[in-house]
């Protein structure tokens, strides 16, 4: 009954990568038969079989009697292409009650796996809908949001804009009672829904009752025993590619790519093995798929200038179970103590000295190591952290400075029966996905508009709303006096039904823009009372921050917006400022410093004490990061992680042309000009928004530093400075 796909694995030799194809041929038996397998399409009435065969729940015996008046069954509005038809061609919806589905189920640990597709159904809004599940008297989810949860899990995966659907994994123990309940319950105002429900055992102690944990920085902690829920955060494939639940060793468990959690430039190597892997009774061949442990990522022969390591958002406030798979791959470790390396999680030593060789044996045979560490809730509302994964070189290591992993497991461990955490925040940035047909609204609600006024607003009655924007723009270009005309694809300002405002009469109004005029601040920046027309009226002044997350662009739309908008409940915009800016003269050094990044010739004000000793690519790596510092909208700066890595970068071009004695000297002629590493002058409606949102310098897809192999080796960047005891630079 249960049949696992013969994967044959065929490689490629490429410039810069290997090619993994893989394809199925005949069936042989899983590692590990599933005691309990059940596959529930939620809102189907049928049977419907894509890789497996999915029950419809219309008229199934899991749920209660009264369906029919607890829930309703219902489509999504559009479905993606890309999403599987089964189990998200239909979802059940409650919006009354509690709904539970109940599974008689034999003695021991459950993998449940709840699916979710946040579309639109039967015209709800998708982003109106929470709700808490939970099991067995586990809190699995409070609140919880399919909608925002699937924004966040777009956003933190590299070249994937969205996540249309996902799933959820947890882990429960099911004891005697020999059944096992899922109760879904909307939050007020609100409503549940599921589109799918797969539960599968497990052997008992795969990840319940282990042997052997290594607790990081404590000496003690919580055991994961039958009275422990679990929920996998992250289950990657290192080095591989995706493996589908297929595929898996008879538990269907989905293993992702780890590029989307690596850190930094320097990736390592992701060495093949051909060969059969060796399972053992330490490690069973359930434990993991073969492919896991057929590819690896490694530090490779440039360890000792770089770590490798793995950036993973959680929730803090939680103990997490992390399972690192190792398999030694690489023919010429065959002793001990050959290869040795340091293994650190979230800045801590979890093994000073990990020898694989010690561990594994001989080649081909896997091994598992399990730690337990706790994350910290820092400011108290279990939002989102970072959880740091790490291979350093160890200096100890007799021949080889490398260090590798196979796979990894992380497992979020249930607090006193609870395992929910508020939902994930998401940057201002976020592209929420957005409904794709009209849904209802609640005119009960206060106008979007009307809470940024009333905000603004801080309790004073405002007859009227004047919104000032500052923007230094410059009709001229710098050297030749000219005139350059720009077409403009930002919204443009309501000149015909708005009162222009000079910056001095702005000033004015403000009191040179008072402290004590101040009414609030919002996402723009900051809004001032202010009296126009003699002091005669009063009116709310807010000013763009360049610092603000939220930049030009949108400060400027919500201007249009609101002076089409006339409403009681909205008081009115009547004006703007939006002054030609400073002259030539009082021009801001860092727009001087930006401009001149854009001619190429930034080498021409460098400090006559630095003549001869900058090399133009570390100059113009460094131009390229202070200028993307300088962006008005905060969303498109770098954070400190990427700053970080980039100063590394140029220190690392740096140290490599002062070898070749390549340096920007007194007398540089024209062709050796820093502008040859721009392939060609970017056009911008913007003269100073010449920079990608990524931290690097954008000409036709390209960072101005990232050219060719002959300009510098990959392999000799690192991606952190390497500190004692696995610190970082953050």
């Amino acid at each position: 009954m249960y049949v696992k796909r013969l994967t044959i694995m065929f490689t490629f030799t490429m410039p810069l990568f290997t090619l993994l194809l893989f394809s199925s041929t005949t069936a042989q038996a899983q590692p590990y038969i599933a005691i309990d397998h059940f596959l529930l399409d939620c809102g189907s009435s049928s049977t419907t079989t894509s890789d497996q065969k999915w029950d419809g729940d219309d008229h199934s015996e899991f749920v209660p009697s009264n369906i029919t008046t607890t829930s309703f069954t219902s489509t999504p509005y559009h479905r993606d292409s890309s999403v599987p038809q089964t189990p998200y061609s239909t979802a059940r919806i409650f919006n009354t009650s509690s709904f539970t589905y109940t599974f008689p189920m034999s003695q021991g640990p459950k993998f449940l796996r709840l699916y979710f597709y946040p579309a639109t159904y039967s015209n709800l809004n998708a982003n109106q809908s929470f709700f808490s599940v939970s099991s067995n008297g586990y809190s699995l989810l409070t609140n919880f949001s399919a909608f925002v949860t699937a924004s966040f899990l777009g956003n933190t995966r590299v070249g994937s804009p969205s996540v249309p659907h996902f799933f959820k994994e947890f882990a429960i123990y099911v004891q005697d009672t020999q059944r096992l309940n899922v109760t879904f319950t909307p939050s007020p105002n609100s409503y549940a829904f599921i589109n799918g429900i797969e539960i599968v055992s497990m052997p008992d102690n795969l990840y319940f009752n282990a042997k052997s944990v290594k607790y990081v920085g404590q000496n003690s902690g919580p055991v994961i025993n039958n009275k422990t829920a679990l929920e996998n955060v992250y289950r990657l494939n290192m080095g591989g590619g995706q493996i589908p639940g297929d595929d898996d060793t008879g538990m269907y468990r989905s293993w992702d790519q780890d590029n989307n959690y690596i850190y930094g430039a320097a990736i390592g190597l992701t060495p093949v093995y051909q060969n059969p892997i060796t399972y053992t009774i330490e490690t069973p061949n359930y434990t993991a798929p073969e492919l896991i442990y057929q590819t690896q990522r490694s530090m490779g022969k440039q360890a000792d200038s770089y770590n490798l390591t793995w950036i993973l958002p959680v929730d803090s406030g939680f103990y997490y179970k992390l399972r690192l798979h190792f398999c030694n791959i690489i023919p010429q470790y065959t002793k001990k103590g050959q290869m040795i390396f340091t293994i650190f999680i979230n800045n801590q030593t979890a093994e000073e000295e990990a020898d694989l060789f010690w561990w594994t044996k001989v080649s081909g045979n896997p091994v598992f190591r399990d730690y337990i560490v706790f994350v910290n809730d820092q400011d108290g509302r279990k939002s989102k952290q970072d959880l740091w994964l790490e291979l350093h070189p160890n200096l100890n290591s007799e021949e080889y400075k490398d260090g590798y992993l196979n796979g990894l497991e992380v497992f979020k461990l249930s607090m006193n029966g609870n395992l929910s955490s508020p939902n994930p925040e998401l940057s201002p940035s976020a592209q929420l996905p957005r409904p794709t047909s009209p849904v209802k609204e609640n005119t009960k609600k206060t106008p979007p508009y009307a809470a940024i006024i009333g905000g603004s607003g801080v309790g004073l009655v405002l007859s009227i709303l004047a919104l000032i924007v500052f923007r230094q723009r410059r009709a001229k270009t710098f050297g030749n006096g000219e005139s350059k005309s720009k077409k403009s694809c930002h919204p443009s300002l309501p000149t015909d039904s708005c009162r222009h405002f000079s910056l001095e009469e702005v000033k004015i109004a403000t009191g040179e823009f008072s402290e004590d005029l101040i009414i609030g601040k919002g996402g723009f920046g900051t809004v001032y009372k202010g009296y126009i027309d003699k002091a005669t009226t009063i009116v709310a002044i807010k000013r763009l921050d360049s610092s603000s997350k939220q930049g030009f662009i949108e400060f400027q739309t919500e201007i249009g917006m609101l002076s089409k908008l006339r409403h009681v409940q909205l008081v009115s915009l009547i004006g703007y400022c939006d002054d030609e800016g400073l002259p030539y003269e009082q021009i801001n050094l860092a727009e001087w410093g930006k401009f001149r990044y854009r001619k190429g010739n930034l080498h021409e004000i460098i400090d006559s004490n630095l003549s001869g000793m900058i090399s133009p690519k570390c100059l113009m790596k460094f131009g390229e990061l202070a200028n993307n510092c300088l962006k008005k909208d905060g969303s498109e700066r770098p954070s400190m992680e990427e700053v970080v890595w980039q100063l590394e970068f140029a220190l690392q071009l740096q140290e490599d042309a002062e070898k070749k004695g390549d340096m920007v000297g007194v007398a540089i002629s024209e062709n050796q000009e820093l502008s040859y590493l721009m392939q060609e002058e970017p056009t911008t409606t913007d003269e100073y928004a010449l920079f990608g949102s990524t931290g690097v310098a954008i000409t036709h897809g390209k960072s101005t530093t990232d050219s060719s192999n002959e300009a510098f080796d990959s392999e000799t960047t690192f991606t952190q400075m390497l500190l004692p005891m696995g610190g970082q630079l953050k």
